[in-house]
Parts: C-alpha cells; sequence; structure tokens
C-alpha cells in the first residue's frame, strides 16, 4: 500500500511577520521548487531589513541563475566570494555563471577553486568542460 505525501505549499509571509528564518525556508522552499519569482518575492524584503544576511543574499544568487539574470547572479556571487573564498557554493555557483556568459578564462579559476575544496565529481567535469571549451577556442 504506497502513502502519498502531498506537497505543501510554504506559510505566506506577510508585512508585520518578518524574520530572517521564515524568509531563508520560503525563499528556499521555492527555489527548490524551481519558482524564483516569487522566491525573489520573499527574498528582497528580508534583504531590505537585513541586508548582510549571507544566507538569503545566496539564495538572491540562486534565483538570479533560475532566471538567467547572470550579470545581477555575478555581482552577488562575486561579493560572497570576495567575504569568503572558502565558499564551495559561491565559487562553484560564480564559474557557472561566468561560463554561461561563454567568459570561460574567468570561470576556470572558480570552478577549479571549487573542485578542489569539495573534491566534488560534479565539479571536476565542470573543470574538464570548461578546459575543453577554452581548448577549442585556442
Amino acid at each position: 500500500m504506497s502513502e502519498e505525501y502531498p506537497i505543501q505549499a510554504p506559510p505566506l509571509l506577510f508585512p508585520g511577520q518578518w524574520a530572517p528564518e521564515s524568509a531563508y525556508r520560503t525563499a528556499f522552499d521555492l527555489l527548490a521548487r524551481n519558482a524564483p519569482g516569487p522566491a525573489l518575492e520573499v527574498i528582497e524584503p528580508a534583504l531590505d531589513r537585513e541586508p548582510d544576511n549571507r544566507g538569503l543574499r545566496s539564495l538572491r544568487a540562486w534565483a538570479f541563475l533560475l532566471r538567467a539574470q547572470l550579470g545581477r547572479a555575478e555581482d552577488d556571487l562575486r561579493a560572497l566570494v570576495a567575504e569568503r573564498p572558502d565558499d564551495v557554493w559561491a565559487c562553484h555557483a560564480l564559474g557557472r555563471s561566468l561560463e554561461r556568459q561563454s567568459r570561460y578564462a574567468e570561470a576556470l579559476g572558480f570552478l577549479r577553486l571549487a573542485a578542489v575544496m569539495s573534491d566534488d565529481h560534479e565539479h571536476r567535469v565542470d573543470v574538464l568542460r570548461v578546459e575543453g571549451r577554452l581548448g577549442d577556442d585556442a
């Protein structure tokens, strides 16, 4: 007998009910469901109240990546990497953003850094793909 697990919508945030952890949780759920527009509607007001919240800024970069707003994603990701060069996700995401803009030489350093820090197979594959594209352009 199989059980069904319905997906529950995240709680709505109304003025006066804001809390950074609620905004983060709601935006993360929306991004996991590939809904970057609604996620940004939650993230932006939360960041207005707490502009240095690294978690919310990371989610905003993720939302921009999903919407192919690569310049905006790049701006957020460069700031995140500048603050914490050991942030594997931010380094990898920045490399992918640059790669999607066909800026392979710039992307490669960030992708290599993320691959070395994480020892993740998919990160290493990304490095090989960009190295190949650089070789094709030479």
